[in-house]
């Protein structure tokens, strides 16, 4: 079964990841699966966009991409956000499916 917190659209070469961020955490890293979004929890204060960039750059360290590639598209403001990785590799998509426990197939 395929999870519903990420889409890969091969014509663009983009991976869309639905999130649930919890700023203001101890320490950040992934906290498992929140409904249909991949909770991230975020060590920095919602306050004047640190827990966006902390976010950002987080996502981009955890795919192993550069900081630029990731881009918060929607969810500024919120908990849940829409973040897009361009320019997404075969090494990615091979480690978001280790993440996702499945193996076999991009969405």
């Amino acid at each position: 079964m395929q999870p519903e917190w990420w889409t890969y659209d091969p014509l663009a070469g983009a991976l869309t990841l639905t999130v649930y961020a919890q700023p203001n955490a101890r320490t950040s890293g992934v906290a498992g699966i929140h409904g249909d979004a991949l909770k991230i929890r975020i060590a920095a204060p919602a306050l004047d966009n640190k827990a966006n960039d902390a976010l950002l750059s987080f996502v981009a360290g955890l795919f192993r991409v550069p900081a630029k590639s990731v881009v918060l598209i929607h969810g500024n403001h919120g908990r849940r956000k829409i973040l897009e990785i361009r320019q997404v590799s075969t090494g990615l998509l091979t480690r978001l499916e280790e993440m996702s426990g499945n193996k076999s197939q991009g969405r």
